[in-house]
């Protein structure tokens, strides 16, 4: 019979003296200091005590969006910072960071987005930030998070699951793995999917949440050029008419009406141009063709086009019936002038990466809402996309190559499940990582690019 004979080879004591497990979390923890989140959310929630709190609440807040941004779903998940306080220091108690949910009500949740724009803004002038000349994309999009209890506002959702159903906007950031989570509306589950008030609400609250030289200028054509993505749920005509009067540029989903369909049949076979991949090169078995002329646009803003894409389903996909002659039709509308038709539709389909920020952001705190009433559940919403900010910022920043891309899970490996050795000498506390894991010495370098960037102020 063969053994694994290494199982029981390996004495075990408990007798090791400081050493602290998952020491890479101390990098994002170090990111809410230099961005000032911690400092800006205490100062925003002070007035609802009487006196001075044993813990702050910016600083019990930031620690919480910290152990998200390392892959807890629930407050008792806090204990994975409390439990290290040789590296952390004193961390509050879960009923502490109870109290701290309920002080958030709408308007000091208002203060704590404005802080984390804020935030946003010194991060990007450290270096965290993307090429704003080259003009920015916001991808919007609903997603399903289901709720396993009763909650407040939770209820059956369009895909009749029971939960809340969260509206999201993310900046396209194809340099980094996640999109950065410009902003969240927490919805009962029973919320329309195409509502039109809800899509130009979080309009208003991304942009906001843009640093000031990010912003478009609907008077000013030279001010940075802002493009809004969002599937056929986003296609209303009073949201186009939101994103035009913002100064954004708009690529939205296109819903196959009777009218599409009849322009399907129409449009002239050396009408369509081959389709390109989203990294450039040609896309076998795919075309595009506008057809703008052959459509009633007088609803929607003027200059505005749409375009259809007919590709080849994949072996064993179920044909609709609004395809035709064996192939699969999508269409989309925008208001970009000009344009290869190529260009534009990549341009449009790279909206399918915001599903790939929601999947990370399951993973980040958008899984699983803890709380039982909805202030609080709008509260974590934000500490939730706070997390995803981090983690994006502290990539941008301190990573490149293949941690600069990784994805949350990944880093959370890569980075976060480091152990080390905190030894103290001459006043001088030293992090020990440990030298034989292969990431050890990319993490330290990331520490020392943190503390040498160009922070404001």
């Amino acid at each position: 019979m063969v053994q694994d004979s290494k199982a029981s080879s390996v004495r075990v004591t408990a007798d090791g003296e400081g050493l602290v497990s998952r020491a890479g979390v101390a990098l994002l923890r170090e990111l809410t200091i230099s961005t000032g989140l911690g400092t800006g959310w205490s100062e925003a929630l002070l007035d609802t005590y009487t006196g001075i709190p044993v813990h702050l609440p910016g600083r019990v807040l930031a620690d919480l969006a910290v152990m998200i941004a390392d892959g807890g779903d629930a407050l008792a998940h806090l204990a994975t910072l409390r439990d290290q306080d040789k590296l952390f220091g004193p961390v509050a108690s879960d009923a502490t960071a109870w109290r701290v949910l309920d002080r958030v009500d709408d308007e000091h949740l208002a203060r704590l987005r404005a802080v984390r724009a804020a935030a946003r803004e010194r991060a990007w002038a450290a270096g965290a930030g993307p090429n704003v000349t080259t003009g920015l994309v916001i991808d919007i999009d609903a997603t399903i998070s289901i709720a396993h209890s009763e909650k407040e506002n939770a209820a059956k959702t369009w895909k009749k699951t029971f939960g809340f159903h969260p509206l999201l906007a993310y900046l396209d950031r194809p340099d980094v793995a996640g999109g950065e989570a410009l902003a969240g509306i927490l919805r009962p589950g029973k919320a329309g999917s195409n509502t039109a008030a809800d899509h130009a609400e979080i309009l208003t609250m991304a942009l906001a949440a843009l640093p000031a030289c990010a912003r478009p200028d609907p008077d000013d054509p030279d001010s940075p050029q802002v493009m809004i993505r969002t599937d056929a749920a986003g296609a209303t005509h009073a949201f186009a008419a939101a994103v035009r009067a913002a100064g954004c540029g708009f690529s939205m989903g296109f819903p196959i009406s009777t009218e599409v369909r009849a322009a399907v049949l129409a449009v002239p076979a050396d009408a369509w141009v081959p389709a390109y991949d989203i990294d450039g090169g040609p896309r076998d078995g795919a075309w595009v063709a506008e057809i703008t002329g052959m459509l009633d646009l007088a609803k929607w803003p003027e200059r505005s086009r749409v375009f259809l894409r007919r590709e080849r389903p994949h072996p064993g996909a179920r044909l609709r019936f609004t395809d035709a002659d064996g192939h699969r039709f999508t269409a989309f509308i925008t208001d970009t002038d000009g344009g290869q038709l190529a260009d534009l539709e990549v341009r449009h389909r790279a909206h399918a990466r915001v599903e790939d920020r929601i999947r990370g952001g399951k993973t980040t705190g958008l899984r699983n809402f803890p709380c039982r009433g909805y202030a609080e559940n709008k509260a974590w919403l934000e500490l939730s996309l706070t997390a995803a900010d981090l983690l994006t910022w502290v990539q941008a920043l301190c990573f490149t190559g293949d941690l600069a891309r990784a994805e949350p899970a990944t880093l959370r490996y890569r980075v976060c499940a480091v152990a080390g050795k905190l030894t103290r000498t001459a006043r001088v506390t030293t992090l020990h990582l440990d030298r034989d894991w292969p990431w050890a010495q990319r993490l330290a370098t990331a520490f020392t690019r943190l503390r040498a960037a160009p922070w404001p102020g």
